[in-house]
């Protein structure tokens, strides 16, 4: 097994131009996988809520059941870096309720990060989690627990007011001490100019290739929902068909009478 990937190993691959592979990753036989796989980091992000608990966005998402979550990723991952994300409210009460829910989620999964949305107006939380000694992860662009009040699924930074913002939260996040910042839906030129003067690894989501690295929903690659598809997300496989196909023939064999009968 290759050495566990650490914020050095991240640094290092921005100063190289090596690019950063992340995917979502919520249970055990998932984290082993894709820690196999060589995946460089694991997010067990809340998009659990619209992925594997049913519900409509990621709001309903609660502290219980990201550390539930994380802990099964954990006990699968030997090298990749785990990621976990604070859900709705859990940071934007106050910074000192950001800490202590940062604090709780790192103290009973074992998890090497948390993640958190928003630009400058988070600085100030950052600051605080990170200056106790927890890396956090930014996210800027499209942040899905602002769902509603951004007006739907819709790309950012599409105007230079609104380029303007994105530059200025990345670096005000930048200097609160992320160790890294998700980009998501926003123009791939645009991403990839905050790419080269961000001084932390930019990780894009529907932002182009320019980013330093990349994170997708692994629902979304191996085709688990037949019938999602999303304009940023390369489907590979065909998993959730496969899995539909295996039942239907098993139980067709229970039915005949087949299964096992040999």
């Amino acid at each position: 097994m290759k050495d566990r990937v650490t914020l050095t190993t991240l640094r290092k691959k921005k100063e190289r131009g090596e690019k950063i592979v992340m995917l979502t990753c919520y249970d055990f036989p998932t984290a082993r996988l894709l820690d196999q796989a060589g995946v460089d980091l694991l997010l067990v992000g809340d998009s659990l809520g619209d992925n594997v608990l049913g519900y409509s966005t990621t709001l309903p998402v609660t502290m219980d059941e990201i550390i539930h979550h994380t802990k099964a990723v954990r006990r699968g991952v030997e090298r990749a870096m785990i990621v976990a994300d604070m859900p709705f409210l859990s940071y934007q009460v106050s910074p000192e309720r950001a800490l202590l829910n940062a604090g709780r989620l790192m103290k009973e999964t074992g998890v090497e990060a948390v993640k958190l949305e928003g630009g400058a107006a988070v600085a100030p939380t950052v600051a605080k989690i990170v200056g106790a000694g927890i890396p956090v992860m930014g996210h800027v662009g499209f942040t899905p627990q602002s769902v509603h009040q951004l007006g739907g699924y819709r790309l950012q930074g599409q105007t230079a007011e609104a380029a303007a913002r994105l530059r200025t939260d990345l670096e005000a996040l930048a200097d609160a001490g992320c160790f890294a910042v998700v980009l998501e839906l926003i123009p791939p030129e645009l991403a990839a100019d905050l790419s080269r003067e961000s001084p932390v690894p930019t990780i894009g989501i529907g932002a182009g290739p320019g980013c330093d690295g990349q994170v997708q929903v692994l629902h979304d690659l191996i085709g688990l929902y037949p019938d999602r598809v999303f304009r940023h997300a390369k489907r590979y496989t065909e998993a959730g068909r496969a899995i539909q196909e295996a039942a239907k023939l098993y139980a067709e064999e229970v039915r005949a009478g087949t299964f096992m009968a040999d």
